[in-house]
């Protein structure tokens, strides 16, 4: 655990203590364990050391208060009337989560890797404090501009549902969820849903917390005419059939930030399938060490 912010974060780190900070940042009522323990041991093998950690709110980090959970009508005030939505707290105040935990790591610098809501935090560290963020890459994220597409339906049902009432019915919805957000038949994955549920649950489910956490995003309004400020090298990522954040999203991003190149992934939703992670992990590390190369020059 780590003092960060006011709060406390729970961290783990991969890798050689002497390799370069690469911290990711995971998406809406995701644990840090979403980003899989293979996927960060390779990552580490790359030459990182690779920081994961949960989010306020969210597995075993604080959890704060306020903020009831949002109603569809809510939603369709905000899209449809520009009524904004309150919010206990905003992306920057997580931008400022992930600053508190480098500070108490000594960590001047890093690579930014973030994943759907993590790379709209991600985005925020690199408008916000560019001096501490070595390169960026947004993943299966989004500008905040509200003409990028809406989720499919079924996305959308997925993120509205009420809570599940039981473990099992937990279970169950977990499997359905990402059935939803990977699109296709992704057997590895599948294989794995039961014992990643059961993770998820033993180390805390937070409803209300997720909730605050999508009002942040909805609060937080668009990133796009500050990114253009932004300098960082940048990375976008993003699957062609994302039902929850368009390809629109990722694409936006990419032409937001100048000089951002543009990974789209054939076949990939909103999830980050294991036949996948080879081009993923191979971009992020090309990416990230091409940054650093040329910051030595």
């Amino acid at each position: 655990m780590a003092r960060a912010n006011g709060i406390e974060l729970c961290y783990e780190i991969f890798g050689d203590a002497g390799a370069e900070p690469l911290l990711l940042i995971m998406g809406l009522g995701a644990q840090m364990i979403h980003w899989d323990d293979d996927f960060c041991r390779q990552l580490a093998a790359r030459g990182f050391r690779v920081i994961r950690f949960d989010n306020r709110d969210i597995g075993k980090s604080s959890r704060l208060s306020g903020g009831k959970r949002l109603t569809a009508i809510e939603l369709l005030k905000m899209r449809f009337l520009k009524i904004p939505v309150a919010a206990p707290y905003k992306l920057h105040d997580m931008a400022l989560d992930v600053i508190g935990l480098m500070d108490t790591l000594g960590i001047p610098s890093a690579h930014m890797v973030g994943a759907s809501m993590g790379g709209m935090i991600a985005q925020e560290l690199a408008i916000s404090f560019p001096q501490r963020v070595r390169s960026l890459t947004s993943i299966m994220s989004t500008t905040g501009n509200p003409k990028v597409p809406p989720p499919t339906r079924e996305a959308t049902a997925v993120l509205m549902a009420p809570p599940p009432a039981t473990k099992e019915e937990y279970f169950v919805r977990f499997a359905q969820t990402w059935k939803v957000l990977r699109v296709g038949s992704f057997p590895e994955d599948e294989a794995l849903d039961r014992s990643r549920a059961e993770r998820s649950y033993e180390r805390g489910l937070n409803p209300a917390g997720v909730g605050r956490q999508l009002r942040a995003i909805l609060a937080s309004g668009s990133r796009k005419e500050r990114l253009a400020s932004v300098k960082t090298p940048t990375l976008v990522i993003h699957g062609t059939v994302d039902p929850l954040v368009r390809p629109e999203g990722g694409k936006d991003t990419a032409a937001s930030v100048p000089g951002a190149k543009l990974l789209m992934i054939e076949g990939m939703g909103h999830a980050l399938p294991i036949p996948m992670w080879p081009q993923i992990i191979d971009a992020i590390d090309k990416h990230a060490h091409a940054a650093s190369a040329k910051k030595m020059h």
